[in-house]
């Protein structure tokens, strides 16, 4: 089965093209009219949509000529869900769990997401998911330094930079970088103190960026969130 996984974010549109189970094809789009072009190529047999930025009625308007899974928090799951306000969940967070069921042998897991928010996500050896954390992320942090002082620039454009910024830029820049580098790396010692086996999965478009940065030893799969909504469109197959 050719299937196409579609995660619709604050921010950007990623697609993801399987055949079979096996990743053919990432991009990006940036709405959903150039969506509709896209899937028009692809021309998949089946599609799962994911979206925290859109109704299933705005995306119906453009996703309708296709036979498509619309991810909400009713769709059965390969795993247990145990989050107490489950319409609170983001979508796109189970996803990445339930494509971290993919990743290694069974064992614990805590899943680090990377993207307009950082979230933290633990997914016990039993599939049981419990939930995690969440927290700003880079452009978060560098516009709240903006917003909310009289004189700091907004930064949307870095370079690395060391641990001392010789400059307003560098140093907020340094700030950002790196404080998130010591909050990620925290987090993964506190969750080594209880599960010392646990495996780290990092994900997400700021994966690349962290990769090298973290003392602890790491997985990364910048697609995860696709790899967990194609799973799941093949488990909603595989129950018809």
């Amino acid at each position: 089965m050719k299937a196409v996984a579609i995660d619709i974010g604050n921010t950007k549109v990623k697609v993801g093209s399987f055949d079979s189970g096996t990743q053919i094809e990432i991009l990006e789009v940036s709405d959903l009219p150039s969506l509709q072009k896209v899937l028009t190529r692809l021309a998949p047999d089946r599609v799962i949509s994911c979206s925290v930025a859109y109704s299933v009625t705005e995306q119906e308007a453009y996703l309708s000529n296709h036979d498509v899974l619309y991810m909400s928090h009713d769709t059965p799951l390969p795993l247990q869900n145990l989050y107490s306000t489950k319409e609170t969940l983001g979508l796109d967070r189970l996803a990445a769990v339930v494509g971290a069921q993919t990743v290694g042998n069974l064992c614990d897991r805590l899943v680090i997401d990377i993207g307009t928010c950082i979230t933290y996500d633990f997914l016990d050896r039993d599939n049981n998911y419990h939930g995690g954390a969440i927290s700003p992320g880079i452009a978060l942090r560098f516009k709240a330094m903006h917003d909310y002082t009289k004189r700091l620039p907004l930064i949307e454009e870095y370079d690395e930079v060391d641990l001392i910024g010789d400059s307003t830029r560098s140093a907020m820049t340094s700030g950002v970088i790196h404080g998130i580098s010591a909050e990620i790396d925290g987090i993964i010692s506190r969750y080594k103190q209880k599960w010392p086996d646990i495996q780290v999965i990092l994900c997400g478009g700021g994966a690349k960026r962290f990769e090298s940065k973290l003392k602890e030893s790491i997985f990364a799969s910048p697609e995860l969130v696709l790899v967990g909504l194609n799973r799941i469109l093949e488990y909603n197959e595989d129950k018809k």
